[in-house]
Order: structure tokens, then sequence, then C-alpha cells
């Protein structure tokens, strides 16, 4: 059916949407909130969207706007301060694949923290990022700065070995443009590991009063379970190599959430020792119901 607020898809450009939720989602950090919020689900591609009208423009990533929406510093250090611990799972999802003496692409880097990981191990790093409160820092650093993908191609189009884009594809206007713009980057057997919040989320259907208004949120216009999300990569033009789900919290976040109904993070409950945090993340990436999905793309 059509909906109001939901016009043609813009990943399969079909018309037919079915409300997934209404309420209240989250505008910044926890405890600030937006209400009359709607989210819909398209009835051909099964990417969920959040309403438009709820959503900034992209643009707004071009500023400060979003991380003092965030509640985050707006210095390259304070970014690290979050970036730098969660940079481990993409490199444990890159898996075997070496980047030694590689080209590497971060679209959407931010202050640039996995292009800091790889520093002496790539060859040639770009740093892809249109807030200009981080491009000094990223040019000082020796990266080499684009704000956009298409802006590289001239000069780096057919030599990138390896881009990344990390949390990045759920903000933009058109995630199906937004991928098949990285794609003219890519060398021959080049590769591209995207990642984004998993909409099967455990906590989803564990806390289905309280989670969903955390969840969902209005810097996020998209939500992607693994089908979704390979489907729009394939639509890019892209073959999916690989994909999984990877839990970036340990067991006492979700024993929070179950006690407290709110996020604690990476606080660690008494009693709860790391072998219970392996077991449950275990479980949870054995049945895709992790936080975060990753999956590693080629050229069709």
């Amino acid at each position: 059916m059509t909906l109001s607020g939901f016009d043609q898809c813009e990943v399969c450009n079909a018309e037919q949407w079915r409300m997934i939720y209404e309420g209240t989602v989250r505008d910044g950090f926890h405890g600030s909130f937006c209400d009359g919020a709607a989210v819909a689900r398209c009835g051909q591609c099964g990417v969920d969207r959040l309403a438009e009208e709820i959503c900034p423009d992209e643009q707004f990533y071009e500023t400060d706007a979003y991380r003092q929406k965030l509640g985050q510093g707006l210095t390259t250090g304070a970014y690290f301060a979050t970036a730098d611990e969660l940079q481990r799972f993409a490199i444990e999802a890159i898996g075997h694949g070496t980047l030694r003496d590689k080209t590497i692409a971060d679209v959407g880097c931010a202050g640039g923290s996995f292009l800091d990981h790889v520093t002496g191990i790539a060859r040639r790093k770009l740093a892809i990022e249109p807030s200009v409160i981080y491009q000094d820092s990223l040019r000082k650093r020796g990266y080499t700065v684009f704000p956009y993908s298409l802006d590289a191609k001239p000069k780096f189009g057919g030599e990138v070995d390896y881009a990344v884009s990390l949390q990045v594809i759920e903000h933009v206007r058109n995630p199906r443009k937004f991928l098949a713009d990285i794609k003219p980057l890519l060398a021959p057997g080049g590769r591209l590991l995207i990642s984004t919040p998993n909409r099967r989320d455990i906590l989803m259907d564990l806390l289905p009063d309280e989670f969903p208004s955390f969840f969902y949120r209005v810097v996020h216009r998209w939500y992607f379970d693994i089908d979704a999300l390979a489907d729009c990569a394939e639509r890019a033009g892209f073959t999916v190599e690989n994909a999984r789900t990877i839990h970036r919290y340990g067991l006492s976040n979700a024993l929070g959430w179950l006690r407290d109904r709110r996020p604690s993070g990476h606080t660690r409950l008494h009693g709860i020792e790391p072998p219970a945090d392996r077991l449950w993340r275990g479980y949870l990436e054995d049945n895709d119901r992790a936080d975060c999905i990753f999956m590693m793309l080629k050229v069709s």
C-alpha cells in the first residue's frame, strides 16, 4: 500500500510500504527523543526506512551539527575516544585478506580511526569524508582527502584494493547510489566492506516496548537485515562475497537493558566474566542476531 510520508523507494523504486513502527525515536544521545516518527518496510526489496520528514538533509553531516546532536566532542581527539575501540571489529571482518601494500579508501571516515589502524601496512590511504571539521587533521596525517567518492574517481578510479564504509550507509539519502558511487574506485579484484546496525538485534525482541525507540533514530534513514542489505548491494552492481553479524557488546549490556530499561554501554556487571561474553556473542553471531552487520562485496 502507499503510505503518507513514504514515496518511491530509493533502493528499488517500488511504492508499496508497510508500517513497521510508529512512535518515539532517538534524537541524538540517549534521553533526547523525537515524537511522531514512523518507520516503514518496502514491499519489494525489504529495506526499512524512517519517514523523510524526520530526517536531516545530507548537508547536515558536512558540519559540526551531527556530532553536537550526538553529544560528542568536535575535535579529532574526541572522535578517537569512541571510535578507536570499534576498529577491531572491522579488522576482524576483513579476516584473512591482507591490507599490506594495498590502496585503501575509507568512505565516510570521520576522523580517520580505521586509516590510522592500517598505517604502516597499507601503501596508499584515501580519506573520503564530507565533514570539514576532520579534513585538516586527515591531511596533516598524510591522507589524501576527498569529500565524496565521486570526487576521488578522476585520480583513483580503478585503483582501490580495499574500500571500507563503516556505519555510514544508514545515514545517506540513497543507499544504492552511495554504493554505486564507490564501485568505480575499486581495482579489478577489489573489495568493499560495509557495516551498519542490524535491525534483527536480539534486543528488538527482548524489549519490544523499550528498545525500538532507542534503536530507531533521527539520523538513520535506513534499517537493514542481511537480506535487505545484500539486495541493495546487488542492485548497485556488487556481488556479496560474505556476510555476517558481529556483536560489539558483552552480556552485561543485555542484562543491564533487561534490568534498567536503558543502555549501559560496556559497563560490566558483577559476576559476568569474559567467558560468558564469548558464549553470548557466539550465540548471537551464529543466529544473525548480533547488533551489527558486516558485509564484504566485490564487483559483479
